[in-house]
């Protein structure tokens, strides 16, 4: 039988089983190797909010703490979201990952110089 991926969509290597972790967007439950793992990092308070408590703060200047979350997507909701895209056959071979955008100081999006092919 042909093969689709050649991890066979997992990251289980010599593993027999693992164990299952649930979606947080649907619940799904999926195996832990196979979920798509991002890590969210946002503030506490949105940004809304953020105005009014500096407004009414006693201190100049307070960084409000961060929430560092990982969350676990099964495939589909991975797909659905956005999160990972469908490549084709070629593409899938493809194991770098895309260029991630950079952004200086002031927020705006710098470009990285793009290498020549040799």
């Amino acid at each position: 039988m042909t093969i689709k991926r050649r991890n066979h969509g997992r990251n289980k290597k010599g593993r027999g089983h693992v164990k299952f972790v649930r979606c947080d967007n649907c619940f799904q439950a999926c195996p832990k190797d196979k979920a798509i793992k991002r890590f969210q990092i946002r503030p506490m308070v949105e940004a809304a909010a953020l105005r009014d408590m500096n407004e009414a703060s006693v201190y100049e200047s307070y960084a409000i703490p961060k929430i560092y979350l990982k969350v676990h997507y099964c495939v589909g909701c991975a797909i659905h979201g956005k999160i990972v895209a469908v490549r084709s056959r070629v593409n899938r071979r493809i194991r770098t990952p895309p260029p991630r955008p950079r952004f200086n100081k002031d927020g705006k999006k710098v470009t990285a110089p793009v290498k020549a092919a040799a």
